[in-house]
């Protein structure tokens, strides 16, 4: 058990029969009343977003997940496979499983495969991943501004905001938190 006074960011609890991943947490302390901690955490089953209130004299239970570094390898029809690169065990997951992180798989990607206790909930991806850039409009000279930005697409299909410096063919990084450009790989 853990006091909600004791909630870090990305710590994994359960409550009310489900796993929680804590994406952000805020102690809040009125000048009326008692103190109470506000969280967003993540439903590690649904991949649903959802903020809680819970006071501040509540404990709650840590779950226990385990992190497996797995190879993202190809996808067959919905399911999509992983391979432990120790054992060669091969998993797969479903696009339900796996969410909006789907749009970030490329072949031969690392992520984390979480686990409780034997059930597969879900993945981890990396916070960075460079892509290679397959189309982009070529930038005009003369034709720029503070911080202009053009439309490029890259290798899994997805289409981000680069600036103008950026040509076809570079590899650049790519965040998996928000989908923007970071910088050249």
């Amino acid at each position: 058990m853990v006091n909600v006074n004791d909630i870090k960011n990305g710590m994994t609890i359960e409550d009310e029969g489900n796993i929680f991943q804590v994406l952000e947490f805020q102690h809040v302390k009125p000048g009326k009343g008692a103190a109470f901690v506000k969280m967003k955490l993540k439903n590690l089953r649904t991949g649903a977003t959802l903020e809680k209130t819970y006071n501040s004299s509540v404990k709650l239970a840590k779950a226990h997940v385990q992190r497996k570094p797995m190879q993202y390898l190809y996808q067959a029809g919905d399911a999509y496979s992983f391979m432990d690169m120790n054992t060669y065990e091969q998993v797969e997951l479903s696009a339900s499983q796996i969410g909006d992180d789907l749009k970030y798989l490329k072949e031969n990607l690392m992520v984390d495969l979480i686990y409780y206790g034997e059930e597969l909930i879900g993945l981890n991806l990396p916070e960075k991943i460079d892509y290679v850039i397959t189309a982009t409009e070529q930038a005009v000279k003369g034709n720029t501004s503070s911080g202009a930005q053009k439309d490029a697409t890259l290798e899994n299909g997805m289409t981000i905001k680069v600036p103008l410096f950026i040509n076809e063919g570079e590899s650049v990084l790519v965040s998996t938190k928000d989908g923007k450009y970071v910088s050249r790989a």
